[in-house]
This record gives structure tokens, sequence and C-alpha cells, in this order.
């Protein structure tokens, strides 16, 4: 049709004298083809709007009795195409603390790397590089969405976020409000020492003896508000065959309500390891708990105080951290955040002194 239009609009110019000599049918086709060339050029280019380029990143001043410290936490992009309305692909790279390799404090590396595949209009199926589905920060932890310059240590240190696998999974959400995930992917690699953070294995050539099943529920039918629960099992956590009794089972559950300007949220967060060797640490049961209030002045700056309590266990007398942080949160954009907040440690630590920090998302 564009074709018929164009010969048409030509030969409608030459008659009415706009050209001094009609062009012949060879001069017809050439013109033609080169539109047409053109049309689909800018056809091919509209691709470019199904790919979506982001990130985020986090500048950190530490004042604290442990030492002050300097650091660009993180420099994040995103990369998403969608190669379909149905297909779509998503990925996060990042990099920590600036320089990565021998010796340095860094790292270089590829949290989300996934395939969605939606599966008609309220379910989805994906596969690849993804973040646990457990806890309030581990998927969504973008500077400008949280309070406090740190991540809160009860997500840090129990669940562990940021915490991703590689694996499969399927998610399905009501008109209800209810939603559920389930995945099978790859599970931690925990060393004799029962950390739970350092056996992550972030899917760097990880050993796949035993897979992890995740599973959670979430409910959002009502306006401002979140309830979630968790859980992770894995049948081996310290991926060797040879030993029986190394079972671990994570539980999560958690609260967010949004009123107005009020922001309110807890979350609880617990190990259970079946384990001789984690039992003989101390270190079989680890959990924690926090609570968060935070009070949005204006559209422009919030204030907020959470308390924390965890416990990776031990052998010693007490083992248990607790930690107050309250501060304030200045958005001089929707996506731009300046964060100031002051840290006090009780219990078994003892790790006071402020933070401030700046971070951004596009």
């Amino acid at each position: 049709m564009t074709r018929v239009f164009t010969a048409a609009g030509l030969l409608l110019l030459a008659s009415a004298g706009w050209a001094a000599e009609a062009p012949s049918n060879a001069e017809l086709y050439d013109i033609i083809q080169a539109q047409q060339a053109e049309l689909d050029r800018l056809a091919d280019s509209s691709s470019d709007s199904r790919t979506h380029v982001g990130g985020y990143g986090e500048l950190h001043y530490n004042n604290l009795d442990s030492g002050s410290e300097m650091d660009l936490h993180r420099f994040v992009m995103f990369l998403n195409h969608a190669f379909t309305d149905d297909i779509r692909f998503y990925s996060e790279l990042e990099v920590e603390h600036t320089l990565a390799g021998d010796g340095a404090p860094g790292e270089v590396e590829l949290e989300q790397a996934y395939l969605d595949f939606a599966v008609g209009e309220s379910s989805s199926v994906k596969a690849g590089l993804f973040l646990v589905p457990v806890g309030i920060i581990n998927e969504t932890h973008e500077p400008p969405v949280f309070y406090g310059v740190e991540r809160n240590p009860v997500e840090h240190d129990i669940i562990p976020a940021t915490w991703w696998e590689g694996g499969a999974a399927f998610t399905h959400r009501s008109a209800s409000g209810f939603s559920y995930d389930i995945a099978l992917h790859s599970g931690l690699n925990i060393g004799p020492g029962f950390d739970v953070r350092d056996g992550r294995q972030k899917v760097a050539e990880a050993s796949a003896e035993e897979l992890a099943v995740s599973g959670r529920i979430k409910y959002t039918g009502i306006a401002g508000l979140e309830l979630a629960a968790s859980i992770v099992t894995q049948s081996d956590v310290a991926q060797d065959p040879a030993i029986d009794g190394d079972a671990g089972t994570l539980l999560e559950m958690h609260a967010v309500w949004n009123s107005g300007p009020v922001t309110v949220k807890a979350l609880y967060a617990g190990w259970n390891f079946d384990s001789a060797a984690a039992e003989a640490l101390g270190r079989d049961t680890q959990d924690g708990y926090y609570v968060e209030g935070a009070y949005k002045l204006n559209p422009s700056w919030g204030v907020f105080a959470r308390y924390n309590d965890w416990d990776n266990g031990g052998l010693a007398a007490e083992t248990a951290i607790s930690q107050t942080n309250i501060g304030v949160n200045w958005w001089p954009h929707k996506d731009v955040v300046v964060k100031f907040d002051l840290q006090n440690q009780g219990k078994a630590g003892d790790n006071n002194g402020f933070n401030v920090g700046i971070g951004y998302q596009f």
C-alpha cells in the first residue's frame, strides 16, 4: 500500500507541473525501493524500544568504632530485552567496591540473567540466574527505595541478601491479591564454620550435588499492605553426599504497611540446620528480626528508626547482637537519594557511629 501511495503522489506532482519531466518507470522503481528500504530500517530500529538499560549505585562513608571508610559500594547496570510481549530477558551486572581481582576488595558479579516466559495472563516461568524470592530487600534493593545507608543486618547476615541462584521458577498472581512462587535452583555450599553468607556459591561453577527448593506466598490485596512468608530448604548444605544430616531450612516472614506518610516494616528470618557439626559449633540455629518505622515529612524528606536483633550462633556466652539505626533520607529527585543515620550496637556488638551515603537508580 505504501508503494501505491508513493507512486500516485509522484505522478500527481509530475502532472501538476512540479517536475519539469516525469520520471521514467525505472526511476520510479528506484525511488520506491529506496523509500521501502528506509521504512524497513525504521521498522527494524523500533526493536530498540524493546531493549532497556538501567542501573543503580551507591557511595558510603562509614564512621564507626571499627574505623572509618569511604566506599563506592556498588555500581550496577541492568540490560533487559523483550523478544515478544511474552518472552523477556532480564540481567543485572554489578561491580562491588570499585576494584576486583587478586588482592582487591571487590568483585564483578552477574546477579541476574534469566528468561521470563508469560503463561497466560497471570502466570510466568523463568529460567536462568535469578534472585531467590525471600525477604523484603533481596529482590528490590535500589538505594532510593529503602531507609538507612547500609542494608539492614538481619537480611544481610541471616537471609543472606543479596542472594541469587541458578535454576527455574514458577510465579502465579491472582486477582484477589495472593501470589505464590516456587523455584528449584542451586543451593548453598556451607563450609565447616557454618557461615551462611559465605555459603553462597553465586552460580560460579557451583556444586550442584544437592539442589534447593524455595517457595513464597504473598498477599497484597489491601492497598498499602504486603504480607509474605518464604521457605528455602536444602537436604545437604555441605554439598557432600558422603555426610548425612546436613539439611538446612530457612523460614522468613514479613509485613509492610504504607498508610499516607507512614511506613511500618517487620521481618523475621531463621535458619535451622539438622547437623551434628553445626550443633557442635552452636550454629544449628541462626535467626533474627527487625522492626522499622518511617515518616515522610514531604515528598523530598523522610525520617526513620529501626531496631535489629540477630544471632549467628557460636560457642560464646552471648552471641546475639542488637542494633538501632535512626536517620533521614533526602530525595532531591525521586530516583536520587542522600542518606544519613546514627548507629548504636549492644550486646555482643560494639560498633557505634554514623553513616552517610548517596544513591541513585534509573
